[in-house]
């Protein structure tokens, strides 16, 4: 079934766009947004850098803060970068712009790009810098005071709005967005190969050296693609957490279900049963989701997580409901009394599923209907797969658990359940034993909140 389910894989889609997350659908919100981008379309991919004085309490407009600056932005500029055997460097990926120097007749090379950055006044050439005997007079002519502030961090000017210092000043680079070259828009992404290429092997790898090759000043980063990187590592760390939570879960279902110990009463091939459950309801429902045309978007990672915390709940009841039938010791019973007994134990803990999972199911398919489509495919997501965890505990963990007891009975071994053991059943008892936690709540908890004295301890934190 998971497999014939699975045959939905093949209409899979992803979406990553914050627009087509959280924006809601058919609604005025979206309207406008199309409408605004239709006359401002984002063309532009910014990678900003601010940059900070090694020291903290000094300025860093300092000619040789303003040098380290200016080497790193040159090894920025002109870094090369292959893509599919192309070649590219800033300036030929950058925003055009023109006039980004503060030369009136230079409008070629880097000058022709879209730089926000103090260094424009010195033509972003480093021999003009070494040049310059006083930055702070050549800074001043950069625009008015509110051109400055818009550039640099915390200035101090004098009673004449002459720029005196600032504790840091920012770099912006522009480069052209080409995720629709990429086709970026039909996979529901917001991907530009290209540019990704130049911002990790250029930008980035600049910036980041900052500490050991800058030594006389620090820099903080942003570029266009640190979010995917940041949430491609987030992902990362949760399919690791998906393993470890489904190790953790292995062995406290082995430890549950029965004897932690190897060897009678244990039942550790049912405890990867149940994980078994777990992955063919997570596979049939996002094989089913994706036949419906539902995408999987960033959230989608925490399924896993739900569903498996809804069928382990479940294998817990029916595994609970099993062991209460017998009422004989194992070795009595023949392949239609352990059928028999299963047939009593769904009665009993089929209700008590169908119930919860129903009700998940109900809540998850009203949230479906939610105009956030992140939200919206998340619910109908987690309500399929909720469907089949129910549908799957009831007929695949419930024939294994059968099957499983026929092996009890017959006192062969677990992984090798072919190979009888030569030692007898232990503790073949004639029927149900109450374990801790059930003797516990029924003889200790529930007589205690029942007694006069337990009544008022419950009722007293609730009465005001």
């Amino acid at each position: 079934l998971t497999a014939l389910c699975g045959v939905g894989f093949m209409n899979w889609s992803t979406e990553n766009r914050a627009d087509k997350l959280w924006v809601p659908q058919n609604t005025i919100a979206e309207t406008e947004t199309q409408e605004f981008q239709s006359y401002y379309q984002s063309t532009s991919r910014f990678n900003d850098v601010i940059v900070r004085a090694s020291s903290d309490s000094s300025s860093v407009l300092t000619k040789a803060a303003l040098l380290d600056a200016m080497i790193m932005h040159q090894f920025i500029e002109t870094k090369e970068v292959k893509v599919e055997d192309e070649t590219y460097t800033f300036t030929s990926l950058c925003t055009k712009f023109g006039g980004s120097c503060a030369s009136d007749n230079k409008f070629d090379g880097v000058c022709s790009c879209f730089i926000l950055s103090i260094l424009k006044m010195w033509d972003y050439d480093l021999v003009t810098l070494l040049n310059d005997d006083d930055v702070i007079s050549t800074l001043n002519g950069y625009g008015k005071r509110e051109d400055l502030e818009a550039v640099l961090g915390k200035p101090v000017f004098d009673e004449n709005d002459y720029l005196l210092s600032a504790e840091a000043f920012k770099i912006s680079y522009l480069i052209e967005d080409r995720s629709a070259e990429a086709g970026s828009d039909e996979a529901g992404t917001e991907a530009d190969p290209i540019n990704e290429a130049w911002e990790e092997e250029a930008f980035l790898a600049t910036v980041e050296s900052v500490p050991t090759d800058f030594p006389s000043i620090n820099v903080d980063y942003f570029a266009g693609r640190s979010f995917s990187d940041e949430f491609g590592g987030a992902i990362t760390g949760d399919l690791l957490l998906v393993q470890i939570s489904y190790a953790v879960v292995f062995i406290f279902l082995g430890a549950n279900l029965g004897n932690f110990k190897c060897g009678t009463g244990s039942r550790w091939t049912m405890s990867l049963a149940a994980l078994v459950t777990v992955v063919l309801s997570v596979g049939a429902g996002f094989g089913i989701s994706s036949a419906l045309g539902f995408f999987f978007g960033p959230v989608h990672s925490l399924l896993p997580f739900i569903l498996l915390g809804i069928g382990v709940d479940d294998a817990f009841v029916i595994v609970n409901a099993f062991n209460r039938e017998r009422k004989v010791s194992r070795s009595s019973e023949s392949n239609a009394d352990i059928t028999k007994r299963a047939a009593r134990a769904l009665a009993r803990a089929g209700a008590s599923i169908t119930v919860t999972s129903a009700t998940d199911l109900v809540a998850f398919s009203i949230s479906a209907s939610s105009s956030l489509p992140a939200l919206a495919s998340f619910c109908a997501y987690a309500a399929i797969g909720i469907f089949f965890l129910w549908l799957f505990a009831s007929t695949f963990f419930t024939a294994t658990l059968v099957i499983d007891e026929r092996r009890q009975r017959d006192n062969r071994r677990e992984c090798l359940c072919f190979l009888t053991r030569k030692d007898p059943i232990k503790d073949d008892s004639d029927g149900f034993k109450e374990g801790f936690l059930s003797r516990y709540f029924r003889n200790y908890h529930a007589p205690a909140i029942l007694s006069k004295v337990g009544k008022g301890v419950v009722i007293l934190p609730y009465s005001g």
